[in-house]
């Protein structure tokens, strides 16, 4: 019956965080779409003038379109290319959500960031109830993982090794599918979706995992490549189980 009851309240925080997750999603990309709409069609403007009249620009002028353009590249706007980039959204429903992922595990790369008053308020309250709710989920994630981890010890001890040993082994096929699974695979599929060299794959694993996330790396960001759809939505899953797993290893 305990087995149960834990099983529905796992079921049940599971449920509770992934709509906590995109319902924030969901307000943040109605908060911050049109704003950001905005901020493209300014800076495609922008890059005409510039192109009809760059000829006889004064310094100053110069100076000041230098300033706007780096400007609008910190905000996530590259006024590079064709028309279509403005309909392509920094804050559609995938990016959103891996937003979200970033704010609740306080990874925060710092590449996409709400711009309005509404969304930098909405901000403070959906990390202020997030945190802590991600917290209770990777540890009772961490928690399913360490059951798993004492079955495979029960079996070991069972087969007649001593109890040092099998909890010495335990760690070390958990140190060692863990590493696989979200370092080395991972970095794998990051090279070849970004473009990126292994060693690369494996810094940006371990900086977000770590939660460090400097946002010297982040996925799906090249202007000039084709993701998958859902791309970002599959790196945010594989971030909170990595995370999973690196507090069941701080637990064991």
């Amino acid at each position: 019956k305990a087995m149960c009851s834990g099983r529905l309240q796992t079921g049940l925080l599971v449920a509770c965080y992934f709509v906590y997750l995109l319902v924030g999603a969901a307000v943040f990309q109605a908060l911050e779409r049109t704003a950001e709409k905005q901020e493209k069609i300014a800076a495609a403007q922008m890059k005409e003038a510039f192109l009809q009249n760059f000829t006889h620009l004064t310094v100053a002028e110069m100076e000041q379109f230098m300033k706007n353009l780096t400007e609008a590249i910190q905000n996530g706007v590259y006024p590079v290319g064709n028309k279509s980039q403005i309909e392509d959204s920094n804050w559609d429903f995938s990016n959103s959500f891996f937003f979200a992922g970033t704010v609740v595990s306080t990874i925060g790369y710092g590449t996409l960031r709400p711009k309005t008053a509404g969304g930098q308020i909405f901000c403070v309250f959906f990390a202020l109830f997030g945190i802590p709710l991600n917290i209770v989920f990777l540890h009772r994630v961490g928690k399913m993982l360490s059951l798993l981890c004492k079955k495979l010890g029960k079996f070991l001890y069972e087969k007649g090794m001593r109890k040092k040993k099998t909890q010495f082994l335990t760690l070390l096929f958990f140190l060692a599918t863990g590493i696989l699974v979200f370092l080395c695979l991972p970095s794998l599929f990051f090279q070849i979706t970004e473009g990126w060299s292994y060693s690369e794959g494996i810094y940006f694993a371990f900086i977000t995992l770590s939660t460090i996330g400097f946002g010297d790396y982040v996925v799906g960001k090249q202007p000039d490549r084709n993701y998958f759809s859902y791309y970002r939505t599959l790196v945010a899953i594989w971030i909170l189980f990595g995370l999973a797993w690196i507090a069941l290893l701080f637990n064991l």
